[in-house]
């Protein structure tokens, strides 16, 4: 596509051009790269931090930022046309007769429409033709220095603004709640009612017990418990997930209890989940990306491996999965990384000692697990990675690193549940018959599964259906690539 005449004198002025290699790597941004290398001998600094920097100071983005400002310290840029959006309809017009000809034709009308590249052609548009807003006056400052003229060649910044009075704070809510119910709150009547998984915008938390918010689709704004205040009166309440204590008294069943260590392993989660205040978690509203991974979670029997296999079959260039590594010796039908990786007992012990497993468990005195960087390798092939794991996983998982979507497939009620597992023993896409224990067992995992971890779904779907399930499913991914999308704060700054 680079080397067609045709389009590339069309886009001219819509991008800047790449300069070199060279003029990248060279200055004082190299030097401070070439000197962080020698830090963590020389200084004691923490390792973590300077691979932190060190990936900030590589990133894409970072390096297009001091290649601009090179760019514009040599010269004075000038958009060439300001009505690019029209210029691309004419080529996609021009497109639409070579498109079933030629697939690099057919490649460049899709990169043309999707939304970041319209999104992008809108903003240069915005820039190059000044119809961007005057920012209001700062408070404080002298209004006749805010009435000053502004050069013809100032650089301004088109994004979110944080006008005065306007809090730019998002949070995801993880609990219920209810004024009308809440006997601590100074007026019911001006409080703000929400459930789990409402979005909100604080508007104001100058006060430590309770924040003014409002629902992010609108609305007026009310009072809301402040994370304080919610902390403390959860903290006497005892968990879903807590143990009933063995001890006659309350304070005997806290202060009698013996402090332990223990490694932090994704098989032993419980014991910290149990202990998690979930209140609020800040969150980032971001333009449609594609996840990296693709976490399935339920309980044992509710279709989330069917639901897999479904998805990678349906598009094995968009899906894929890992392979499970195990210590037990190969068949004389299998070959390796295909079905499993067969190591040793001793690595795969060493390896899960030095935390390179996701999660890992034994059977018939096999070792069995997924490795973190098998992870790694699926997404590095440009896949998504499919996983069905543990409840637990998922927050090892749920990083900037991995960006996962996270879907619960819940289990029907219980007559469904055994109407289903009869009809896949009549179509012969199941030969166990679960006994009315088994289905009982499914169900109230399933409840468990939910109280406990329902705080990192990004979606639930009731599997009554594996087929209407999996539309479901393939609707849900499809918005991902459309629609914008509320990630934890932490993956963006």
């Amino acid at each position: 596509m680079a080397g067609s005449p045709g389009c590339g004198a069309s886009l001219e002025g819509i991008f800047l051009g790449s300069s070199e290699e060279a003029e990248l790597r060279r200055g004082a941004m190299q030097q401070v790269l070439d000197n962080l290398g020698s830090l963590p001998n020389a200084t004691g600094a923490a390792e973590l931090d300077l691979i932190f920097l060190r990936g900030i100071m590589e990133s894409p983005i970072v390096r297009s930022l001091a290649k601009a400002h090179e760019r514009l310290e040599e010269t004075k840029l000038e958009a060439v046309r300001d009505n690019n959006l029209e210029l691309v309809r004419e080529i996609l017009r021009d497109l639409a007769r070579l498109a079933e000809q030629s697939s690099a034709a057919a490649e460049l009308a899709r990169i043309l429409q999707e939304p970041h590249f319209q999104s992008l052609l809108e903003t240069h548009d915005s820039v190059a033709s000044k119809t961007y807003e005057t920012p209001p006056p700062s408070p404080g400052l002298d209004p006749t220095f805010s009435n000053q003229p502004v050069p013809p060649d100032a650089v301004r910044m088109v994004g979110v603004r944080k006008t005065a009075g306007e809090h730019l704070v998002f949070v995801k809510c993880h609990f219920d709640y209810d004024p009308a119910r809440d006997s601590l709150i100074p007026c019911k009547e001006a409080g703000l009612r929400f459930n789990a998984g409402d979005l909100l915008q604080i508007v104001n938390q100058d006060d430590a017990n309770w924040w003014q918010a409002c629902h992010v689709e609108g609305g007026s704004a009310g009072l809301i418990p402040s994370q304080l205040l919610e902390e403390k009166r959860k903290a006497f309440v005892k968990r879903d997930l807590e143990l009933t204590p063995t001890s006659g008294t309350l304070c005997g069943s806290i202060s009698g209890k013996k402090k332990k260590r223990m490694m932090y392993l994704t098989t032993k989660n419980a014991e910290f989940d149990r202990h998690e205040l979930l209140i609020y978690e800040e969150v980032a509203r971001m333009p449609p990306f594609r996840r990296k991974t693709l976490v399935l979670i339920g309980a044992q029997g509710v279709g989330r491996r069917s639901l897999k296999n479904k998805l990678i079959m349906w598009d094995p260039d968009r899906y894929g999965t890992t392979v499970p590594y195990t210590s037990r010796r190969p068949k004389d039908s299998e070959r390796e990384g295909q079905g499993y990786s067969f190591v040793s007992r001793a690595e795969m012990e060493a390896d899960i000692r030095a935390g390179r497993y996701l999660e890992h468990g034994e059977y018939e005195g096999n070792l069995y697990g997924t490795r973190i960087d098998s992870i790694r390798g699926v997404v590095a092939a440009g896949r998504v990675c499919v996983l069905d794991v543990n409840p637990q996983a998922v927050k090892v998982l749920r990083t900037a690193e991995f960006v996962p979507y996270v879907v619960f497939i819940e289990a029907p009620d219980f007559e469904t549940l055994r109407a289903m597992n009869r009809t896949a023993l009549e179509s012969g896409l199941s030969t166990k018959q679960l006994t009315e224990a088994d289905l009982r067992r499914t169900v109230e995992e399933s409840s468990r599964i939910q109280r406990g971890y329902g705080h990192y779904f990004d979606l639930s779907l009731v599997n009554r259906n594996l087929e209407r399930t999996f539309r479901e499913l393939q609707a849900a991914l499809e918005k991902l690539r459309t629609e914008p999308q509320w990630v934890p704060v932490s993956w963006v700054y």
